[in-house]
């Protein structure tokens, strides 16, 4: 059973490393690069309750009162999630002398679960392939995911040095 202390690292990273990419997709948002909203995210994982897991187009479905706070929550909770199993694969000694290749190859593979789970599920196709630019929405993807492994190293790296 891991430590306390573990389970605390690991949720403050996760929180840092989501803030990090939240900062860049507002970053993008005020230069005009258009974002993902995560309020249909909220309504797909809302939708789950009904036993729905798949749209024709999320944007259709019908919306729910809480899908804003509910893709938010989802948002932060996925980052906890992936800052674990980062954690499990590299073990739990990065955490204390982080280094950013695990991190960002690991940020990098976090791309297949919009490519290959959410997008399909909400519509878009695998790699957003139904979406009128497909190729710019994977750069996007991409880049995000780059962006949030970035973030789980400075999270990490951050609190390695509070914690030294």
């Amino acid at each position: 059973m891991p430590s306390f202390s573990l389970v605390v690292s690991i949720v403050l990273v996760g929180i840092g490393a989501t803030a990090v990419m939240d900062v860049w997709l507002l970053i993008l948002a005020r230069l005009g690069v258009p974002t993902a909203g995560f309020a249909m995210v909220g309504r797909w994982v809302g939708h789950f309750a009904q036993g729905r897991f798949a749209h024709a187009a999320i944007a259709k479905a019908a919306p729910l009162p809480f899908e804003h706070g509910l893709g938010w929550l989802t948002h932060y909770l996925v980052g906890i999630a992936y800052a674990a199993l980062l954690v499990a694969a590299v073990g739990r000694g990065w955490l204390v002398q982080p280094t950013a290749l695990p991190a960002l190859l690991f940020g990098l593979a976090t791309v297949t679960a919009p490519w290959l789970v959410m997008q399909p599920a909400m519509g878009a196709g695998f790699l957003a392939l139904k979406t009128p630019a497909p190729m710019k929405n994977c750069l996007r993807n991409l880049a995000n995911h780059t962006v949030f492994g970035g973030g789980l190293y400075l999270a990490a790296a951050a609190l390695a040095a509070v914690q030294a």
